[in-house]
């Protein structure tokens, strides 16, 4: 039956149910919910390490007094990831250190925590994979895996320019997940720059379009977390 937990536990689990007063319908419900949490913490493994996070946050660990930009309110809303079912997008703008990628990594780990199946992957990264795609398999393994994600993470939008063609490659990608899988972007870059970060006013419309269009936007400022936070070798 393939209870491979209960197999590998047994010996452990016998002297706990020995000590209790049970019947053989408790003993057997007992081992069979340690299977089965057993399985779900499996999965749960199996989701986070394919989602490819470049760590593991929570939502307490988002320091809310230095940047107020964005409330506590307002992430435990995003927190019951009703917005996944329906496809919408979250998109975080701001400079360097303000807490996008940390909170879009949050929303991540509470994705995969509750049964979806997330993708993380920079801009930089995307853009290889695309271009690669014809004659990479494992570029077309991955592509595939982000088109089957529920959530999809792409993080640094802006940090690298691009050209008409790539732009081109990314618009194929936002219009493929467009109404049909979650997107949440974080970008250095505020859209009125993306023209020209893109090199294309047409096709960086065609993206806004579908990025935005079922959205929630936070436009995030203050200072950067890593400088005000960094560590010295001089004392």
């Amino acid at each position: 039956m393939g209870l491979s937990h209960i197999r590998d536990n047994l010996n452990h689990l016998l002297p706990d149910i020995n000590g209790k007063e049970m019947s053989y319908l408790e003993f057997l419900h007992q081992i069979l919910k340690e299977e089965i949490s057993a399985r779900e913490k499996r999965s749960r493994d199996r989701r986070l390490q394919a989602a490819e996070l470049p760590y593991v946050r929570t939502p307490d660990d988002f320091d809310y007094a230095f940047n107020n930009s964005v409330t506590r309110r307002q992430i435990n809303q995003l927190l019951d990831l009703t917005w996944i079912e329906s496809a919408y997008n979250i998109i975080f703008l701001g400079p360097s250190g303000v807490g996008k990628t940390h909170l879009a990594v949050t929303l991540g780990v509470q994705a995969v925590e509750q049964g979806y199946k997330v993708s993380f992957v920079t801009m930089d990264r995307l853009i290889k994979l695309l271009k690669t795609e014809e004659i990479s398999v494992r570029a077309r393994q991955k592509l595939r895996k982000i088109m089957n994600s529920d959530l999809v993470i792409i993080d640094e939008i802006g940090f690298q320019p691009i050209t008409r063609q790539e732009s081109n490659l990314f618009f194929q990608i936002i219009s493929n997940l467009y109404e049909q899988r979650s997107v949440i972007i974080t970008s250095n870059k505020g859209f009125d720059e993306w023209a020209e970060l893109m090199q294309d006013p047409v096709i960086t419309a065609a993206i806004l379009d579908r990025l935005t269009h079922h959205s929630e936007i936070f436009n995030m400022t203050g200072d950067s977390y890593r400088l005000k936070h960094r560590d010295s070798i001089l004392r």
